[in-house]
């Protein structure tokens, strides 16, 4: 069931919102990924304390005025994706993800183990290019590394988008 999604730069105002999100969508996502307490403890305040400094390089989906989703991306690298689970399948998800590779974004990585997240980026014609592991809170995980080459004049935009100078 596609919505009319809204994709726009995010504002200190959003920060709850995403913040909600993000405790949803974490536990949602990595409950069988990540051990209880771990989920637990990331929570909306947790992320909200995350995004007061990471705001500007952030971008929002909306439905009827509400937040239903969110990315975050550094350097050309999207650090989070994350859609409200009441929203999933809504378009929302490929909303974000279009937009941020209009701004650039080549590359990202998930949980080995995060089927749904890699079907998703798979069908949106992101490539897989590595498989590896590496420490996230206090252990070794696996994840891999997902790319996709930036389309013509994305890079430009990119450089002169006001989050790009923002977050320079």
């Amino acid at each position: 069931m596609s919505l009319p999604v809204a994709v726009r730069e995010a504002a200190p105002a959003d920060i709850p919102a995403m913040a909600a999100v993000a405790e949803r969508s974490y536990r949602g996502a990595f409950a069988a990924i990540l051990e209880p307490e771990v989920l637990a403890a990331r929570d909306a305040p947790f992320f909200a304390e995350r995004f007061r400094g990471s705001w500007p390089r952030m971008r929002v989906a909306e439905h009827a005025g509400a937040v239903i989703g969110f990315s975050l991306v550094t350097d050309a690298h999207l650090d989070m994706l994350f859609v409200d689970p009441a929203a999933a399948g809504t378009g929302a998800g490929g909303a974000l993800l279009r937009f941020v590779e209009r701004e650039g974004c080549t590359s990202l990585e998930c949980f080995r183990d995060n089927h749904p997240a890699r079907a998703f980026y798979e069908r949106q014609g992101w490539t897989l290019t590595r498989g590896y592991e590496r420490d996230f809170l206090g252990r070794s995980r696996a994840f891999v590394r997902y790319e996709k080459p930036v389309s013509p004049g994305s890079a430009a935009r990119a450089q002169s988008s006001p989050a790009s100078r923002a977050a320079r």
